[in-house]
């Protein structure tokens, strides 16, 4: 039977993404060695992150004005570097906070200077994206999660500022088309839509990098890593392989613009089959649906072990909800067919029938 993995993360890649990898880790590119053992001093490597940042810069519509990083340490690294480079003793900045990973931003933040919290969905359980709130103009940035991958949230809309922005985009990097001038930073964990853990993709405005506020620790200090072109020690080099590798699959099906049709039209077949299912209900506001992660609960969630069971026998993996919040999370990153999506809006249905 064939498995559908709605993983949140580690998350499904493409499938001719992994054969290739599967390749590399025995043979890369007929040399005779592993890709997990060559030099990331060899040319053979250093053409790999050459295609890497390449492909960044194609896919987001990058210029020359933009810095393209492979970091370690996930996004939770990035929480803490970002105010530390960029968030002086006498400045400020403003988070909003939509969720888990932005409230631990925020707890990152304060340790190295004012952080003010513009706004905040918590009371409502983060069921939506904040809007309306003022943006003071003398911020040094202003920090948003793009998509909130536990509940399901996602900034359709940037906040009304002329203030650099500085997003993790983790959970939907490559998802859609952006307009990269409003940003001064982008930071991405690559195991939600992009590779397998390991690195983190960083996209920094040079104007932006110009402004770095403190001296940080070496190994902090973004721009040791943009002198070394990531290769400051030694990169995660299988990591930024399959990243590319994947990368290489969105533009060859059409570019962000062509996975954001595919996207939009898998969550608008599950959002209608939840809307319309009479035991299942998803308690997002409908502006502010993720297209990548989408959430929804049991009217009767007595019932919830009995739709996780009916959910693996169809061969549809990963969709417990977060510990935090129960239910069920489907996350329909790019490398989702929209086969699964159909598998899965079938055993809801079916599920209905039976039990409604």
């Amino acid at each position: 039977m064939k498995k559908y993995n709605f993983s949140a993360g580690p998350a499904i890649l493409p499938e001719e993404v992994m054969q290739e990898a599967s390749k590399a880790v025995v043979d890369f590119e007929g040399i005779g060695l592993s890709i997990l053992e060559i030099s990331h001093r060899s040319k053979e490597f250093q053409a790999v992150m050459d295609e890497a940042q390449a492909l960044a810069k194609e896919l987001l519509g990058l210029s020359d004005k933009h810095e393209v990083l492979f970091l370690q340490g996930g996004a939770s690294t990035q929480f803490a570097m970002t105010a530390m480079n960029f968030l002086g003793e006498n400045e400020r900045a403003g988070y909003v906070d939509t969720g888990s990973w932005s409230t631990k931003a925020i707890k990152e933040a304060k340790r190295y200077g004012e952080t003010l919290i513009l706004a905040s969905s918590k009371e409502n359980n983060f069921n939506h994206i904040p809007k309306g709130y003022d943006v003071p103009s003398d911020l040094k940035y202003l920090h948003i999660t793009s998509n909130n991958t536990i509940f399901g949230t996602e900034y359709h809309e940037l906040p009304d500022t002329s203030v650099p922005i500085v997003a993790d985009m983790s959970s939907n990097i490559f998802s859609k088309s952006i307009d990269i001038n409003r940003y001064g930073m982008i930071y991405a964990g690559a195991q939600k839509n992009m590779g397998p853990a390991g690195t983190t993709l960083v996209i920094i405005d040079k104007n932006f990098l110009d402004k770095q506020s403190r001296e940080v620790p070496t190994m902090f200090d973004y721009n040791t890593h943009v002198g070394k072109q990531s290769m400051f020690n030694t990169p995660p080099v299988f990591a930024i392989y399959v990243s590319m590798l994947t990368m290489r699959w969105v533009k060859a099906n059409g570019g962000v613009e062509g996975v954001q049709k595919l996207n939009k039209t898998k969550a608008e077949l599950l959002y209608k089959t939840i809307d319309e299912s009479q035991l299942f209900f998803n308690p997002v506001a409908t502006e502010d649906r993720s297209l990548m992660n989408v959430t929804f609960l049991l009217k009767d969630n007595s019932m919830e072990e009995a739709f996780l069971t009916k959910a693996t026998a169809a061969g549809c993996s990963g969709v417990k909800g977060h510990r935090s919040v129960g239910g069920f999370r489907a996350s329909i990153y790019n490398a989702m067919g929209i086969e699964g999506v159909e598998v899965l809006c079938e055993t809801i249905k079916s599920f209905d029938s039976a039990n409604a």
